[in-house]
């Protein structure tokens, strides 16, 4: 593959060198893909209502999502490789696009979980190749400074999600934040086609289809397990057998990768232990607290009563502190080792997450600012030095199975996260709802309120339950009816949500700690030349023995 001209690149002012472009297409894309995210957390409520949702109905939602950006994502970055970075990043935004549109006009919960999965393989083909334009594009000090704008650019999508996602919400329909995805794709798109430099690893072989498929299930049956566990319970014949299966063929895949010649994921990767410590990372950011927020924001929105873009202005104090602490995590990273970024980032966020910890019934939705605001620290101390050393320690020519890897178990921790955490919210709300209802409710509205309360919806159900009551003995049961859901609801749900929020802490310390002790700066490669030469060099390798 010819290289392109240093010297020519160099003498080009920076506003039309192509590095500068393909900085452009990538942050653009990848807003989209994360402004996605955060809008559809605040919309859950509103298409929970207008849909007729259950919590596993809206915990497939985003899973699906995610499972079909995990299950693809390495497959796409060896795709990528093979037939061109930039080839697969503008099929993915054609695709995340076509996606967007559906779920826009889904009719029905299936539909609509369908049209998400269908959009993630768009968000694959993008993610699994944006890190590794960067990497292609980008070399020494303007390296720190593209991702540093990357990491910027995550702190403004997390920043203007969630009031967009509430606006658009409260304001048109839950509709418009898929719709809204169309004309950043348009930009995001012409400036990919007409400016962005196409690289590819010359040396990339046949995608592993064995890996991909053997994955793929893998990790749908274990999240659907997860799932299921909060619905039947954790011993029911079909969740045992969905972590049979997933077990299984994950030592399926390890073995496919161990004895193919061009195996999806290198597990070689893995004796290096800063590529190690940032998969901890990527997984650990996603499977605490962006787990955790689909919770809190059925929190405020069903039991507190506010609407989606009330809900979307309290959010902004996590996601202006992300923004702001990642803007300065972006410039440090240049002269400050990365584990000492990520790791207290780790250990602040945690700190943020036992602030929220401690819910009250009567709590106001102000016991969660401080630990917002030091959560988005935390978050924005990640995200910057940890998109660098997904890439930062495999020669150029692997960045796109790096980058994948790395991508993969963001959307993993998110995909678990997600399940695991709804299936033990939910279990805990019926386990305390369902003994003080059925001796007080009538028998065929028990599995109904329960059902409605186990999804977090205190507000709507406790109305419900009025109506009912009005229905048949007047306002007077029917304030009694109101009162009694309320209460009972409100305490199950703070109750679970205190008890998830622990478990987040947990991952987030776990995360930080693993992070300190991995990550090492001497395993990142030395770029002193263009993209893609073999000047390239571990520092390990040029550095005495300590």
């Amino acid at each position: 593959m010819t290289q392109p001209d240093a010297t020519a690149a160099a003498a080009t002012p920076a506003g039309r060198d192509p590095k500068w472009w393909t900085l452009t297409a990538v942050c653009t894309g990848v807003f989209m893909l994360l402004l996605d995210i955060t809008i559809v957390n605040v919309a859950l409520p509103n298409i929970q209502t207008e849909l007729n949702a259950s919590l596993s109905d809206l915990q497939w939602v985003i899973d699906a999502y995610a499972l079909s950006l995990a299950a693809l994502l390495l497959t796409a970055g060896s795709l990528a490789d093979l037939f061109g970075r930039r080839r697969l990043f503008v099929i993915g935004l054609v695709i995340f696009t076509l996606g967007s549109v559906m779920c826009g006009a889904a009719q029905d919960i299936r539909f609509l979980q369908i049209s998400r999965a269908f959009q993630g393989i768009g968000g694959a083909a993008m993610f699994a190749t944006a890190l590794a334009l960067l990497a292609a594009a980008f070399h020494g000090k303007d390296r720190g400074t593209a991702f540093g704008v990357f990491g910027a650019t995550t702190g403004v999508a997390v920043a203007v999600g969630p009031v967009l996602g509430g606006a658009l919400t409260s304001g048109l329909s839950w509709r418009w934040i898929f719709f809204v995805n169309v004309p950043i794709c348009l930009i995001a798109l012409a400036v990919s086609i007409t400016k962005v430099v196409e690289s590819k690893d010359p040396r990339a072989g046949r995608p592993d289809w064995i890996g991909f498929v053997t994955f793929s299930i893998a990790l749908g049956a274990l999240v659907y397990g997860l799932i299921e566990a909060g619905k039947d319970g954790w011993t029911t014949t079909r969740v045992i057998a969905s972590f049979v299966v997933s077990a299984v063929l994950l030592v399926a895949f390890v073995i496919s990768q161990l004895v193919q010649r061009h195996p999806m994921f290198d597990l070689g990767l893995l004796r290096k232990p800063t590529f190690t410590g940032g998969l901890v990372a990527a997984f650990g950011v996603s499977a605490s607290i962006f787990s955790l927020l689909t919770y809190l924001v059925i929190y405020v929105q069903n039991v507190l009563g506010y609407s989606a873009v009330e809900t979307g202005v309290r959010f902004l104090y996590l996601s202006v502190a992300s923004f702001f602490a990642a803007a300065i995590a972006g410039r440090l990273s240049e002269h400050v080792p990365v584990k000492w970024l990520i790791g207290p980032g780790f250990l602040i966020l945690a700190a943020g997450l036992f602030l929220i910890h401690g819910i009250q019934v009567d709590s106001s939705w102000t016991h969660l600012i401080p630990g917002m605001i030091v959560s988005g620290v935390g978050i924005g101390m990640i995200n910057p030095p940890l998109a660098s050393t997904a890439v930062g320690v495999v020669p150029v020519a692997r960045a796109g199975m790096a980058s994948g890897v790395n991508s993969t178990f963001r959307q993993v921790g998110i995909a678990t996260g997600i399940a695991a955490l709804g299936s033990i919210f939910s279990q805990r709300v019926t386990d305390a709802v369902r003994p003080e209802l059925a001796p007080k409710v009538p028998p065929q509205a028990l599995d109904g309120l329960t059902g409605a309360l186990s999804g977090g919806q205190v507000q709507p159900a406790a109305q419900a339950a009025q109506q009912a009551a009005t229905q048949q003995a007047g306002p007077s049961a029917g304030h009694q009816a109101y009162d009694l859901v309320h209460q009972v609801g409100t305490s199950a749900v703070v109750d679970a949500l205190n008890h998830i929020t622990w478990i987040a802490v947990g991952t987030a310390l776990a995360a930080g700690l693993l992070s300190l002790v991995l990550i090492r700066q001497k395993d990142f490669v030395v770029r002193s030349g263009p993209a893609g030469e073999p000047a390239e060099e571990s520092v390990e390798d040029t550095q005495p023995a300590a």
